[in-house]
């Protein structure tokens, strides 16, 4: 198993010489290059799940990437991957979600059938290698945050472009230079280990954190997996839409977590409620983060592993719990009447907003997108360079932009 390349290493773009050079290694500056972006500042005020702005509680975009990559960070450094890198890629997984959310991701998608589509990993990856200001060509046009080979590659949950009928890729046709840069000499569709922990670090976090979100909003109740009509509920919508298993392993998974001695069984927002919902939370994460470790190091041994040395390993039991979490909130948030009413107002709001924003460009597009208009060969290249704009935007801005643009 080896250390990483130089090639790893490499950055898509020479950069200039910097004046006051530091010890830190290419993935800490990496780390630091997405931290520091304007890209992750505004996932502050972009959806998880729950509004922004409904409660100082629930997760933002932003506090869902930071966690993340606590647990993606930890998750590499106990396989012997660099965790800056592992760390770099989970605060970048979500650069490219638009707002409000999955909702406005394929509001975003139907607006941009014209110029191909929208996918948020695909955006993302637009996001670091083109859109977010950090570095420029020498031919003078941006080259994002310059990351390295590795951190990109491990940023990229889908390494793939669009097919007839796939709904998650990973790059768009613009964006093919540097993907097949990234790429090169690797096997076609595989992920590096680094994705794959960036992928489950993800799912660990987002599928616990939205249920204590909303156990702590009274949208779940605590009670929900005892009452055996709901808990066979909430088995079937885990293995329709979260797991590629039968239904009896995830009523399986589903039973193991009601049995767990650390499983809330209500909660009324007191303190010792409080503490108890969070020793869960804690204690869900490391059991889905161990078991993978575990069953990782079981088959590859002890080494250390990185980049195509092994592939990262999630027993199936694990899986089907991950899934169940999700379900609960799935089925109590997403699902309710209330919710469901509000996304069709916001699909409503930015596929006014693409078309209000196209009709007024260049005027409406924000300085430093309104040399990609004027040099776009055609009207789909014009509309993507819209999309970027709108996608760019939190929730709050979002609303401001429809108030001012779509009125004109």
């Amino acid at each position: 198993m080896g250390d990483y390349s130089e090639r790893d290493k490499e950055r898509w773009a020479e950069e200039p010489i910097k004046l006051n050079q530091t010890s830190r290694s290419e993935f800490e500056r990496d780390r630091a290059r997405v931290l520091h972006s304007a890209a992750l500042r505004r996932l502050a005020a972009k959806t998880q799940v729950v509004l922004v702005g409904e409660s100082d509680f629930p997760r933002t975009r932003l506090t869902h990437s930071l966690e993340c990559a606590q647990i993606g960070r930890e998750l590499g450094a106990a396989l012997g991957a660099d965790p800056d890198l592992v760390d770099a890629a989970c605060l970048a997984h979500d650069l490219g979600h638009p707002p409000f959310g999955h909702n406005g991701e394929a509001a975003l998608d139907e607006a941009a059938t014209p110029c191909g589509g929208f996918e948020g990993n695909a955006q993302s990856l637009r996001v670091l290698t083109r859109l977010e200001a950090k570095i420029a060509t020498s031919e003078g046009s941006s080259a994002g945050l310059n990351l390295t080979r590795a951190t990109l590659d491990a940023a990229t949950k889908y390494p793939w472009a669009k097919e007839d009928k796939s709904t998650k890729y990973g790059v768009y046709p613009d964006d093919l230079p540097v993907f097949d840069w990234m790429r090169a000499g690797t096997e076609p569709g595989r992920r590096c280990l680094e994705a794959q922990v960036m992928d489950w670090a993800d799912d660990v976090a987002y599928s616990v954190h939205d249920l204590e979100d909303g156990l702590h909003s009274g949208h779940v109740p605590a009670a929900a997996l005892a009452d055996p009509a709901t808990r066979t509920s909430i088995a079937q919508l885990a293995a329709d839409r979260y797991y590629p298993g039968e239904v009896a392993e995830t009523e399986a998974a589903a039973a193991r977590l009601l049995a767990l001695p650390f499983w809330a069984t209500g909660f009324d927002g007191t303190l010792t409620a409080l503490v108890a919902l969070k020793r869960m939370t804690s204690e869900l994460i490391a059991r889905l983060s161990t078991a993978a470790v575990q069953a990782t190091r079981a088959k590859h041994g002890d080494t250390d592993l990185r980049r195509y040395d092994a592939d990262f390993v999630v027993p199936d039991e694990t899986r089907a719990e991950c899934a169940v979490l999700k379900s609960l909130a799935d089925h109590f948030v997403m699902r309710r009447d209330e919710t469901l009413r509000e996304q069709a107002r916001q699909r409503e709001q930015l596929a006014a907003l693409v078309a209000a924003v196209l009709q007024h460009a260049p005027r409406s597009l924000e300085p430093w997108l309104r040399d990609a208009w004027a040099q776009a060969g055609d009207d789909a290249g014009r509309l993507r360079v819209v999309v970027d704009q709108v996608a760019s935007l939190t929730d709050t801005s979002a609303a401001v932009w429809f108030a001012r643009w779509g009125n004109q």
